[in-house]
């Protein structure tokens, strides 16, 4: 990659991972699914009214929309209102990185290298250290729905690099319209609508500054950036440098939120950022760019 987007990648990672901690403040004033359904509304209007949409079938939007969306915001969400540290949980969902490279090995036919199949050994040796520690404290079914968000972002990187959106930016514009409708009909199934009511009409200032962070800042340029970036290089390769979120969330998490760093936590993060940094090591390449990218056998 090129210095100055290897830079763009790093300030990512740095939104990224104060995310955690700004969704860990909204959830204090919004159900899960209720917040994270709200966050696409704000990303998508007005905004959409002045964005063109990007010239791809619409089939893409909701391919993509529904893991970015409903899966990954949804369960990420639920994990961290359930009892999912926000450090660990910034820490956890940066094995996307796993994710993408496996899928992108299913369909893409990305091969993937021994580096890439060792770094994923040692990565899931730390995932299970992880999950090892917060069963015998916090409920393991917030580190599950954690790891089931980092799949489903896994899944969107892999919709982002086949649909090769023109606009990336324009293109969140217009993929925040799929995850609202599903978010806030399951919030009124599981959460309630009187609760979801109320929780709209008492909203702290915290929860509207957090909502604002997450639908323009994390959403639209975060993802925009992330799909630019996607469209210029592997899928792999772009994925690994989310290895930087962790050191933010988990530092952003101790210093606001008093959240502490165990011995088994610092063990656990070597061993998940070693491994994505070993499964991005490769050898020295030109950097792909969108009119030499294979074009997909059929559009899905």
């Amino acid at each position: 990659m090129r210095p100055r987007h290897v830079a763009i990648a790093v300030v990512i990672a740095a939104i990224w991972g104060v995310n955690f901690v700004v969704i860990d403040v909204g959830l204090a004033s919004l159900p899960p699914l209720l917040f994270a359904g709200v966050r696409f509304v704000a990303a998508a209007f007005p905004a959409v009214l002045f964005v063109r949409r990007p010239a791809i079938p619409w089939r893409w939007f909701v391919l993509i929309g529904l893991p970015l969306g409903v899966g990954q915001f949804g369960l990420l969400f639920i994990s961290m209102h359930i009892g999912m540290p926000a450090g660990l949980s910034s820490l956890v969902l940066q094995t996307q990185a796993l994710f993408t490279a496996l899928f992108a090995a299913a369909m893409l036919r990305e091969r993937p290298r021994r580096t890439q199949l060792a770094g994923m050994a040692v990565a899931f040796a730390g995932i299970a250290l992880i999950g090892l520690s917060l069963g015998q404290g916090s409920p393991l079914l917030a580190f599950a729905l954690c790891v089931g968000a980092a799949g489903m972002w896994g899944l969107a990187n892999i919709g982002l690099r086949k649909a090769q959106p023109p606009d990336a930016f324009g293109f969140m514009v217009w993929v925040s319209l799929v995850p609202p409708l599903p978010l806030l009909a399951l919030s009124v199934i599981f959460e309630g609508p009187r609760a979801d009511l109320h929780a709209l009409a008492h909203v702290s200032a915290g929860g509207l500054g957090a909502l604002f962070y997450v639908a323009y800042v994390s959403t639209l340029l975060g993802f925009g950036t992330w799909g630019w970036l996607m469209r210029r290089y592997d899928a792999g390769q772009v994925a690994m440098y989310s290895l930087l979120v962790p050191p933010f969330g988990m530092a952003s998490a101790a210093l606001f939120l008093g959240e502490p760093i165990t011995l088994i936590d610092a063990v656990a993060a070597l061993l998940i950022v070693g491994g994505v940094g070993l499964g991005g090591v490769r050898r020295r390449r030109t950097a792909v760019r969108p009119e030499r990218l294979p074009q997909p056998a059929a559009v899905r």
